[in-house]
Parts: C-alpha cells; structure tokens; sequence
C-alpha cells in the first residue's frame, strides 16, 4: 500500500474565536475553501489538502500550544513557487503572526526555501517551496 497524501490536519484553538480569524484569512490564500464556518469549527479544503481549527473543551480555554511537549511539532504546505512564499510571508505579517523567520533558503532539500510564522494558539506553521520533487526525485516513477 502506498497513501495518497494527508486527508486532514485538525488543530483544537485555545482561543477558537481568534484562531477563527487568523485562519479565515490564511487559508483562502493558500487556495482552501472554507466548508465549514461555525461558532465551533473551521474547516477548509483544497490543493488536495483539508485543514481545520476547533474550539477546545473549556477546560482548557486559554491554553497554548508547546512546540516542544508530545505531539505536533509543526505543520508544513507546500507552495508552488517562492513567490508564493514570499506572499504568504507577507500575509503573516500583515495579520500580526508572530514571525520565527523570514523566507530564506535552507538545506533540508535542494532548492528548499521557506518561511515559518506562529498561528494566535503558537502553533508553528511553514510554508515551503522544493523545486520538482524534492526528497522524492529519488523515487522515480511513484506519485508524489
């Protein structure tokens, strides 16, 4: 068996109504559509990618999220050029996310460039580019 990519990426907000606007706005930029838009859940899809932002329990209103705890480090899309990076980079700073780094080149694959900003809650979220396949090439033939 071989999957076909991530269906979904679902985060639980501690402050859902704020998470709510950020992702209002960051989503729809990154060509998801929004099939949900509730006072409890929003949940977009496109680009064969769904993501989706949840109230918490009550119990835990307020909390934030801890890159460094079990369980989610961070999560990454995939962008079709830099320019697109560049774009979201701005998008970040436009909607007041707190910024880890600027687009920049790294070394984790060839041509690997990217830009990494927190959401309201302090879930890191990246946005890349890799020309072609990337790590991938070296499977010839398989879809990526």
């Amino acid at each position: 068996m071989e999957i076909n990519g991530i269906a979904h990426v679902m985060l639980t907000a501690g402050d859902y109504p704020r998470a709510r606007e950020f992702y209002r706005k960051l989503l729809p930029s990154l060509g998801l559509h929004a099939l949900y838009d509730t006072d409890e859940r929003y949940y977009a899809v496109g680009g064969r990618t769904a993501f989706g932002v949840q109230a918490c329990d009550p119990a835990h209103q307020g909390e934030r999220f801890a890159q460094g705890r079990v369980g989610l480090h961070h999560v990454c899309f995939r962008a079709r050029s830099r320019e697109d990076v560049d774009a979201v980079h701005a998008l970040a700073v436009e909607l007041g996310a707190t910024l880890v780094h600027a687009p920049e080149d790294a070394a984790f694959a060839p041509g690997y460039y990217s830009t990494l900003f927190e959401d309201p809650d302090g879930v890191r979220l990246e946005v890349n580019f890799v020309p072609g396949r990337g790590h991938l090439d070296a499977l010839k033939g398989r879809d990526a």
